[in-house]
Protein backbone atom coordinates (compact mmCIF):
# COMPACT_ATOMS: atom_id res chain seq x y z
CA UNK A 1 0.00 0.00 0.00
CA UNK A 2 1.04 3.33 -0.79
CA UNK A 3 1.91 5.60 2.02
CA UNK A 4 0.98 8.96 0.48
CA UNK A 5 -2.19 9.97 -1.03
CA UNK A 6 -0.29 13.41 -2.49
CA UNK A 7 3.14 14.28 -3.28
CA UNK A 8 4.07 17.67 -4.16
CA UNK A 9 6.93 18.80 -6.30
CA UNK A 10 7.49 22.25 -6.91
CA UNK A 11 8.98 22.42 -10.35
CA UNK A 12 9.12 26.44 -10.22
CA UNK A 13 8.34 28.28 -7.43
CA UNK A 14 8.02 31.59 -10.28
CA UNK A 15 4.55 33.22 -10.61
CA UNK A 16 2.98 35.62 -13.28
CA UNK A 17 0.47 36.93 -10.36
CA UNK A 18 1.12 38.70 -7.21
CA UNK A 19 -2.18 37.50 -5.21
CA UNK A 20 -3.32 39.19 -1.77
CA UNK A 21 -3.92 35.86 -0.48
CA UNK A 22 -0.62 33.81 -1.53
CA UNK A 23 2.52 36.01 0.14
CA UNK A 24 5.97 36.18 -2.54
CA UNK A 25 8.36 33.47 -1.70
CA UNK A 26 11.53 34.35 0.25
CA UNK A 27 13.62 31.91 -1.68
CA UNK A 28 15.73 32.03 -5.11
CA UNK A 29 13.53 31.65 -8.07
CA UNK A 30 14.44 28.72 -9.58
CA UNK A 31 12.91 26.53 -12.46
CA UNK A 32 13.62 22.47 -11.75
CA UNK A 33 15.53 20.89 -14.02
CA UNK A 34 14.34 18.17 -15.75
CA UNK A 35 16.86 15.52 -14.56
CA UNK A 36 16.26 16.29 -11.12
CA UNK A 37 12.70 15.83 -11.83
CA UNK A 38 13.52 12.58 -12.91
CA UNK A 39 15.23 11.61 -10.10
CA UNK A 40 12.70 12.81 -7.41
CA UNK A 41 10.05 10.37 -9.11
CA UNK A 42 11.94 7.92 -8.98
CA UNK A 43 12.85 7.98 -5.25
CA UNK A 44 9.00 8.61 -4.44
CA UNK A 45 7.38 6.06 -6.79
CA UNK A 46 7.26 3.28 -3.98
CA UNK A 47 5.17 5.46 -1.59
CA UNK A 48 2.56 7.43 -4.56
CA UNK A 49 1.36 7.56 -7.34
CA UNK A 50 -0.32 10.89 -7.31
CA UNK A 51 2.20 13.91 -8.29
CA UNK A 52 0.68 17.86 -7.54
CA UNK A 53 3.33 19.99 -9.59
CA UNK A 54 3.45 23.11 -6.59
CA UNK A 55 3.70 23.96 -3.84
CA UNK A 56 4.31 28.18 -4.57
CA UNK A 57 4.97 29.13 -8.31
CA UNK A 58 2.76 28.80 -11.55
CA UNK A 59 3.58 25.47 -13.10
CA UNK A 60 2.27 26.06 -16.42
CA UNK A 61 5.46 28.54 -16.90
CA UNK A 62 7.64 25.77 -16.94
CA UNK A 63 9.48 25.69 -20.40
CA UNK A 64 9.59 21.86 -20.28
CA UNK A 65 6.48 21.05 -18.82
CA UNK A 66 5.49 18.71 -21.68
CA UNK A 67 8.59 16.61 -21.13
CA UNK A 68 7.68 15.96 -17.43
CA UNK A 69 4.42 15.28 -17.60
CA UNK A 70 5.85 12.61 -20.42
CA UNK A 71 8.35 11.02 -17.93
CA UNK A 72 5.44 10.90 -15.35
CA UNK A 73 2.88 9.01 -17.44
CA UNK A 74 6.20 6.28 -18.00
CA UNK A 75 6.69 6.00 -14.61
CA UNK A 76 2.97 5.72 -13.99
CA UNK A 77 2.05 8.65 -12.01
CA UNK A 78 -1.07 10.46 -12.52
CA UNK A 79 -0.53 14.33 -12.27
CA UNK A 80 -2.72 17.12 -10.58
CA UNK A 81 -1.74 20.46 -11.82
CA UNK A 82 -3.41 23.69 -9.70
CA UNK A 83 -2.86 27.23 -11.70
CA UNK A 84 -4.05 30.40 -11.34
CA UNK A 85 -5.28 29.92 -15.45
CA UNK A 86 -3.62 33.02 -17.16
CA UNK A 87 -1.89 30.36 -19.26
CA UNK A 88 -4.37 28.11 -19.96
CA UNK A 89 -4.37 29.53 -24.18
CA UNK A 90 -1.27 28.78 -24.32
CA UNK A 91 -0.96 25.67 -22.56
CA UNK A 92 -4.22 23.54 -23.53
CA UNK A 93 -3.12 21.68 -26.31
CA UNK A 94 -0.43 20.16 -24.02
CA UNK A 95 -2.67 19.53 -21.74
CA UNK A 96 -5.04 18.10 -23.27
CA UNK A 97 -2.68 15.80 -25.29
CA UNK A 98 -0.86 14.54 -22.56
CA UNK A 99 -2.37 11.15 -20.71
CA UNK A 100 -0.77 11.98 -17.71
CA UNK A 101 -2.69 14.98 -16.73
CA UNK A 102 -5.48 13.33 -14.09
CA UNK A 103 -7.55 16.81 -12.68
CA UNK A 104 -6.11 20.54 -13.14
CA UNK A 105 -7.34 22.80 -10.47
CA UNK A 106 -8.05 26.63 -11.88
CA UNK A 107 -8.00 29.32 -8.40
CA UNK A 108 -10.44 31.28 -9.83
CA UNK A 109 -10.27 33.97 -6.63
CA UNK A 110 -6.31 34.70 -8.04
CA UNK A 111 -8.15 37.27 -9.75
CA UNK A 112 -8.85 39.47 -6.60
CA UNK A 113 -5.60 40.54 -6.34
CA UNK A 114 -4.87 41.13 -10.02
CA UNK A 115 -7.27 43.55 -11.61
CA UNK A 116 -5.58 46.16 -13.17
CA UNK A 117 -3.26 43.44 -15.23
CA UNK A 118 -5.67 40.99 -16.66
CA UNK A 119 -9.20 41.48 -18.26
CA UNK A 120 -11.48 39.43 -15.62
CA UNK A 121 -13.75 38.44 -18.84
CA UNK A 122 -11.05 37.26 -20.45
CA UNK A 123 -9.31 35.67 -17.94
CA UNK A 124 -12.68 32.90 -16.62
CA UNK A 125 -13.95 32.82 -20.65
CA UNK A 126 -10.42 31.19 -21.22
CA UNK A 127 -11.03 28.91 -18.21
CA UNK A 128 -14.17 28.05 -19.08
CA UNK A 129 -13.46 27.31 -22.92
CA UNK A 130 -10.88 25.42 -21.95
CA UNK A 131 -12.63 23.42 -19.37
CA UNK A 132 -15.42 22.76 -21.57
CA UNK A 133 -13.14 21.38 -24.03
CA UNK A 134 -11.13 19.28 -21.55
CA UNK A 135 -14.38 17.15 -20.65
CA UNK A 136 -15.24 16.52 -24.40
CA UNK A 137 -11.82 15.42 -25.43
CA UNK A 138 -10.01 14.09 -22.11
CA UNK A 139 -10.52 12.29 -19.01
CA UNK A 140 -9.55 15.43 -17.39
CA UNK A 141 -11.16 16.50 -14.00
CA UNK A 142 -11.73 20.45 -13.82
CA UNK A 143 -11.96 22.13 -10.47
CA UNK A 144 -13.05 25.67 -10.56
CA UNK A 145 -11.87 26.93 -7.10
CA UNK A 146 -13.61 30.37 -5.50
CA UNK A 147 -11.47 30.02 -1.91
CA UNK A 148 -11.96 33.91 -1.72
CA UNK A 149 -14.86 33.75 1.22
CA UNK A 150 -14.72 35.91 3.76
CA UNK A 151 -16.26 34.39 7.09
CA UNK A 152 -16.92 37.88 8.56
CA UNK A 153 -19.38 38.03 6.04
CA UNK A 154 -23.09 37.37 5.52
CA UNK A 155 -23.99 34.82 2.96
CA UNK A 156 -25.63 37.21 1.01
CA UNK A 157 -22.32 39.49 0.86
CA UNK A 158 -20.50 36.16 -0.56
CA UNK A 159 -23.12 35.86 -3.24
CA UNK A 160 -22.36 39.47 -4.43
CA UNK A 161 -18.89 39.19 -4.29
CA UNK A 162 -18.99 36.17 -6.65
CA UNK A 163 -22.03 37.21 -8.59
CA UNK A 164 -20.15 37.60 -12.12
CA UNK A 165 -18.21 34.88 -12.24
CA UNK A 166 -20.99 32.93 -10.73
CA UNK A 167 -23.64 33.90 -13.74
CA UNK A 168 -21.03 32.89 -16.39
CA UNK A 169 -20.34 29.22 -14.50
CA UNK A 170 -24.13 28.99 -14.76
CA UNK A 171 -24.72 30.27 -18.28
CA UNK A 172 -21.59 28.06 -19.53
CA UNK A 173 -22.82 25.04 -18.36
CA UNK A 174 -26.73 25.82 -18.55
CA UNK A 175 -27.30 24.58 -14.73
CA UNK A 176 -30.88 23.79 -13.87
CA UNK A 177 -30.33 24.53 -9.98
CA UNK A 178 -28.60 27.80 -9.31
CA UNK A 179 -25.12 28.21 -7.74
CA UNK A 180 -26.21 31.35 -5.52
CA UNK A 181 -29.27 29.62 -3.98
CA UNK A 182 -27.08 26.56 -2.50
CA UNK A 183 -24.08 28.36 -1.45
CA UNK A 184 -24.44 27.79 2.26
CA UNK A 185 -25.11 24.62 1.96
CA UNK A 186 -22.18 22.94 0.44
CA UNK A 187 -18.86 23.88 -0.47
CA UNK A 188 -18.72 21.58 -3.78
CA UNK A 189 -21.04 21.52 -6.82
CA UNK A 190 -20.83 19.01 -9.66
CA UNK A 191 -21.51 21.11 -12.40
CA UNK A 192 -21.21 18.03 -15.07
CA UNK A 193 -19.75 15.32 -15.67
CA UNK A 194 -16.18 15.38 -14.41
CA UNK A 195 -16.02 19.50 -13.23
CA UNK A 196 -17.10 20.98 -10.01
CA UNK A 197 -17.51 24.29 -8.35
CA UNK A 198 -15.55 24.48 -5.12
CA UNK A 199 -16.09 27.50 -2.80
CA UNK A 200 -14.62 27.68 0.84
CA UNK A 201 -13.08 30.45 3.00
CA UNK A 202 -9.52 32.39 2.32
CA UNK A 203 -7.01 30.50 4.17
CA UNK A 204 -3.36 32.10 5.34
CA UNK A 205 -0.35 30.94 4.64
CA UNK A 206 1.24 30.24 7.97
CA UNK A 207 3.75 32.10 9.31
CA UNK A 208 6.28 32.59 12.09
CA UNK A 209 4.79 35.50 12.76
CA UNK A 210 2.06 34.78 13.39
CA UNK A 211 0.20 34.27 16.97
CA UNK A 212 0.74 30.54 18.32
CA UNK A 213 -2.12 27.73 19.11
CA UNK A 214 -2.22 25.22 21.16
CA UNK A 215 -0.26 22.14 20.73
CA UNK A 216 -3.16 20.09 20.49
CA UNK A 217 -4.36 18.91 16.93
CA UNK A 218 -3.98 16.90 13.71
CA UNK A 219 -2.77 17.29 10.00
CA UNK A 220 -2.51 15.77 7.21
CA UNK A 221 1.32 16.29 6.86
CA UNK A 222 3.45 13.54 6.29
CA UNK A 223 0.89 11.37 6.75
CA UNK A 224 -1.08 11.12 3.93
CA UNK A 225 1.30 14.60 1.24
CA UNK A 226 4.81 15.67 1.70
CA UNK A 227 6.28 18.31 -0.30
CA UNK A 228 9.39 18.44 -1.79
CA UNK A 229 10.47 22.46 -2.72
CA UNK A 230 12.08 23.13 -6.07
CA UNK A 231 15.55 23.23 -4.50
CA UNK A 232 15.35 19.74 -3.23
CA UNK A 233 13.95 20.49 0.25
CA UNK A 234 11.55 18.19 1.79
CA UNK A 235 8.96 19.75 3.66
CA UNK A 236 6.24 18.04 5.62
CA UNK A 237 3.22 19.47 3.66
CA UNK A 238 2.18 22.19 0.65
CA UNK A 239 1.79 24.90 2.85
CA UNK A 240 5.73 25.41 3.95
CA UNK A 241 6.09 27.82 1.25
CA UNK A 242 9.79 28.74 2.53
CA UNK A 243 10.77 25.56 3.56
CA UNK A 244 10.94 26.44 7.13
CA UNK A 245 10.57 22.74 8.50
CA UNK A 246 13.31 21.49 6.15
CA UNK A 247 13.44 17.68 6.89
CA UNK A 248 16.10 16.97 4.61
CA UNK A 249 17.22 17.59 0.65
CA UNK A 250 16.93 15.10 -1.90
CA UNK A 251 20.05 16.04 -3.22
CA UNK A 252 21.89 14.97 -0.28
CA UNK A 253 19.88 12.33 1.02
CA UNK A 254 17.56 9.01 0.02
CA UNK A 255 14.00 10.17 0.16
CA UNK A 256 13.21 7.14 1.89
CA UNK A 257 15.87 8.06 4.76
CA UNK A 258 14.46 12.01 5.05
CA UNK A 259 10.65 10.83 5.64
CA UNK A 260 11.97 8.04 8.62
CA UNK A 261 13.88 10.70 9.95
CA UNK A 262 13.79 11.59 13.29
CA UNK A 263 12.30 15.23 12.99
CA UNK A 264 9.76 13.30 10.12
CA UNK A 265 9.27 10.49 12.72
CA UNK A 266 8.42 13.18 15.26
CA UNK A 267 5.81 15.02 13.50
CA UNK A 268 3.97 12.36 11.63
CA UNK A 269 3.53 10.54 14.86
CA UNK A 270 2.83 13.99 16.73
CA UNK A 271 -0.40 14.08 14.08
CA UNK A 272 -1.48 10.84 14.93
CA UNK A 273 -1.49 11.45 18.54
CA UNK A 274 -2.95 14.83 18.17
CA UNK A 275 0.30 16.80 19.17
CA UNK A 276 1.18 19.32 16.68
CA UNK A 277 5.54 19.65 17.46
CA UNK A 278 6.16 22.09 15.22
CA UNK A 279 5.80 26.03 15.64
CA UNK A 280 5.15 26.91 11.91
CA UNK A 281 2.09 23.97 12.59
CA UNK A 282 1.08 25.72 15.29
CA UNK A 283 1.07 28.94 13.62
CA UNK A 284 -1.22 27.38 11.02
CA UNK A 285 -4.55 27.71 10.65
CA UNK A 286 -5.33 25.65 7.66
CA UNK A 287 -5.17 22.25 9.88
CA UNK A 288 -8.31 23.43 11.96
CA UNK A 289 -10.14 22.20 9.11
CA UNK A 290 -9.31 19.00 9.76
CA UNK A 291 -11.00 19.12 13.00
CA UNK A 292 -14.64 20.49 11.94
Amino acid sequence: MKKYKKVYVEITNVCNLKCDFCPETRRKAEFMSVATFEQILDQIKPFTDHLYLHVKGEPLLHPHLGCMLDISYDKGFKVNITTNGVLINQAAELLIQKPAVRQINFSLHSFDGNQNTISKDEYIDSILRFSTRAILESTIIIALRLWNLDEALSTEDQRIRNLAIIHKIEETFELRDKIQSNLSEAKSFKLGDRIFLQQDHEFKWPDLKEREDDYKGSCWGLRNQVAILVDGTVVPCCLDGDGMISLGNIHDSKFSDIISGKRAEAIRMGFCNQQVVEELCRKCGYRKRFSK
